[in-house]
């Protein structure tokens, strides 16, 4: 295995993290095949990985639920004494903190789930603006201060999937960040925060954590036939998954990559892989630049995100939600795009919100019928989440 020093924490991190949001299940999601599950993380600790992430919803039976995820985990460590050899990362669930004092109340009850009395890492969990707005007025520093005072947390950051501007505005109101969990592949260079929000924490040595190396799986799945002739047009023989960490690895300001792992086999595929050193060669960057282009040509529509259309005067994210629509139209999997879609939009400000009233159509530098758009957007993902 491979190690990267994490930012100013001085952590040791595996450059491959395993991530337990996919872990394997029985009859639902929140349904954790304990045995196996078990087989697949006692493996990954033996061969060097030293970094789990989890959060509070992970394996619920609905998105905002009190998932298993933790609780597995926490039973897992404790039954075979493993707590001190990982680095333990968790988040705050900030879609359900209406108090300061609910900071608080999570915060132990996490600690309880996870059977510890300290956590390495301790995320904000996939903050956006509103939530920014709402935990700084519920004072969320003094909870972060009082946290790191108590030793309950070791290190703190945030995990988000908005844009970079955003992103170098929180780290820059807080001195005490100390890591970032982004999402970036090489098709979402420029998506989010991207490669600007990872090389931001580079400039102020936060560590840059990555998440979604493969689109949940979309990269490595049901690949077309113009990205399998352009793969196979490099003299080095990888595997699509060897390429899309590989591409992460090769970056400067990248220190850990975590992969939401289903099986015994893609965790001891994903630890080859990261135990290997591959260096990609011009050549092979032009290859993945070419592929990810390939990929843009599958595009749902032409919205190029200028913003014009924006605000919609009833509330609707047509950005993002066109945004969320193509991304799944352009790698041809509804299901896989819809988390992001239903948790990263609003309720009200999803495409069922739209009125047709067609103000925002003369804005549209694309030309295009935003609310025929915004149809075709609730027809492929439905008014709810549906999808585990």
């Amino acid at each position: 295995m491979i190690y990267n020093t994490l930012g100013k924490t001085g952590l040791e991190v595996s450059r491959l993290g395993f991530g337990t949001m996919r872990l394997p299940t029985g009859s639902d999601n929140s349904d954790i095949d304990e045995a196996e599950a078990s087989r697949m993380l006692r493996y990954a600790i033996e061969n060097g990985v030293n970094i789990i992430d989890t959060a509070y919803p992970y394996h619920a039976s609905d998105l905002d639920g009190d998932g298993n995820s933790e609780r597995f985990l926490g039973k897992f460590l404790k039954e075979n004494d493993l707590r001190e050899d990982i680095i333990l990362q968790t988040k705050s669930p900030l879609w359900l903190i209406e108090s300061h004092e609910d900071f608080g109340y999570y915060l132990d009850k996490q600690l309880e789930k996870l059977q510890t009395d300290y956590i390495d890492i301790y995320l904000l969990h996939s903050l956006t603006v509103a939530d920014w707005e709402k935990v700084k007025k519920l004072d969320v520093f003094s909870f972060l201060d009082e946290a790191l005072a108590s030793g309950k947390v070791r290190h703190v950051g945030f995990s988000s999937h908005i844009e970079v501007d955003y992103v170098i505005e929180i780290i820059d109101e807080y001195p005490k960040w100390e890591v970032a969990l982004t999402q970036l592949n090489y098709l979402d260079e420029y998506y989010q925060s991207g490669v600007m929000g990872t090389n931001y924490l580079r400039q102020v040595n936060m560590g840059s954590m990555i998440m979604e190396p493969l689109r949940g799986g979309r990269l490595v799945n049901n690949i077309p036939d113009e990205v399998q002739k352009l793969w196979a047009m490099s003299e080095v023989e990888r595997t699509p998954v060897e390429w899309a960490l590989q591409y992460l690895w090769n970056r400067d300001d990248v220190d850990c990559v975590f992969s939401g792992m289903t099986s015994l086999e893609q965790v001891k595929d994903n630890i080859r892989i990261a135990s290997t050193e591959d260096l990609i060669s011009e050549n092979d960057q032009e290859i993945i630049r070419e592929v990810a282009r390939t990929y843009r040509g599958f595009l749902g529509n032409e919205c190029t995100r200028c913003g014009y259309c924006m605000p919609c005067p009833h509330g609707v994210d047509i950005i993002n939600c066109l945004t969320e629509y193509n991304i799944a139209h352009m790698m041809g999997d509804p299901k896989a795009s819809a988390m992001q879609y239903f948790t990263l939009i609003d309720d009200d400000s999803r495409a069922d919100s739209c009125v047709e009233c067609m103000e925002c159509i003369p804005f549209c530098t694309q030309m295009l019928n935003i609310p025929e758009e915004l149809q075709k957007v609730y027809e492929y993902f439905g008014s709810e989440f549906d999808h585990f």
